[in-house]
């Protein structure tokens, strides 16, 4: 079976070594390819499986590309520990090595632009939801069930119903404005103390899966040695208001500072 190169990422040398037992995309080890004193991580993918025509099928295949996506994390976040990765696009494919040296030699300039800038920093993701279901008259369930037993046997008049709709639809829009205040300020106050910062469209919820309605989706650039000042500011600043969440993640690799290396997947020749 021949064998193409998946890149995962571009990084200057390094001397710890990854993990012994570490696998990537295709359950491939990564290896490190020299070029120019610049190193590329890779690893040598199935060709019946990553040419141009088969990616381009497998990438409409949800489960496939999860598996995928989740392997290349796995090196990202290996690399992460042991030094400053640029990320690059998930299924970035070349013939060989060859064709990997052409790319990095091709992109030198920019890659060391991207790796002075990132170096020694991590990248950390804040979100904030709006749950005003759980802050609607803070009604016990008990108390829920009680109201319903009750209109079962009492009947709502469509003046009451309408104002009861009325009140909740107020209580929703009260909790959006107050979170998207709140989402605001942090923001703010987020943004001042990293180096860089990138806000994102919100999230659906749909696809994400996550409850409540995403008021921020934002990611920030902070020096490794700041993280833990970093995750303290974030807990100082969580609001305790009701129907408002935040949600930290990360360090990860800088995704989001990287330019136009991690965007759509590409395939080489």
């Amino acid at each position: 079976m021949t064998g193409l190169r998946y890149v995962y990422a571009v990084c200057r040398p390094f001397r710890s070594a990854l993990q012994s037992q570490l696998t990537g995309v295709a359950g491939s080890p990564p290896k490190q390819l020299t070029h120019h004193g610049l190193i590329a991580v890779v690893s040598t993918v199935p060709e019946a499986d990553f040419a141009e025509e088969p990616l381009r099928a497998h990438l409409e295949d949800l489960d496939w590309l999860t598996a995928t996506a989740r392997a290349h994390q796995q090196v990202i976040d290996a690399l992460t520990v042991v030094t400053t990765p640029l990320p690059l696009r998930l299924a970035t494919v070349f013939r060989d090595d060859s064709g990997v040296r052409t790319m990095m030699e091709a992109r030198e300039e920019d890659f060391r632009r991207v790796l002075d800038r990132l170096e020694g920093r991590v990248e950390w993701g804040v979100k904030v939801y709006a749950e005003p279901e759980t802050s609607e008259g803070a009604e016990t369930s008990e108390a829920k069930e009680a109201a319903e037993a009750k209109e079962a046997k009492e009947p709502v008049s469509g003046r009451d119903y309408l104002r009861r709709r009325r009140m909740q639809t107020r209580a929703r829009e009260d909790v959006w404005q107050k979170a998207a205040a709140f989402a605001g300020r942090l923001h703010e106050t987020l943004s001042a103390f990293a180096e860089d910062s990138r806000l994102h469209a919100p999230q659906n919820a749909a696809l994400s899966g996550a409850s409540g309605q995403n008021m921020l989706n934002a990611a920030y650039l902070v020096p490794r040695a700041d993280s833990e000042e970093f995750v303290e500011l974030v807990d100082r600043e969580k609001d305790d208001a009701p129907g408002i969440r935040v949600e930290l993640t990360g360090p990860w690799a800088a995704y989001s500072f990287t330019d136009e290396f991690a965007e759509e997947p590409e395939v080489e020749p």
